[in-house]
């Protein structure tokens, strides 16, 4: 298969999808299963609450910012570039 402009832009429109579902259920999970996932840290993990926080927000923060970064800026560029 040739690597098109076309066949990049799906990819990423594809990437940028399923990064952004794997984020909203990760997201869910720690709203409304919150107890449940901490529970099954702390026994592989000593950990507080408050660090359990603090790391589950910064990395979803980290994580959406890398989806924005490399599969939806991407995207956008080749969707919006005019290509001849």
């Amino acid at each position: 298969m040739e690597i098109t402009i076309e066949n990049l832009r799906t990819f990423l429109g594809w990437c940028t999808i399923l990064n952004m579902g794997i984020l909203v259920v990760w997201s869910l999970a720690f709203v409304f299963a919150r107890d449940l996932v901490f529970k099954v840290h702390t026994r592989w993990f000593r950990i507080s609450e408050e660090r359990f926080d603090e790391i589950h927000y910064t990395l979803m923060g980290y994580y959406k910012l890398a989806v924005f970064l490399f599969n939806l800026a991407p995207y956008l560029v080749l969707r919006l570039a005019n290509f001849n």
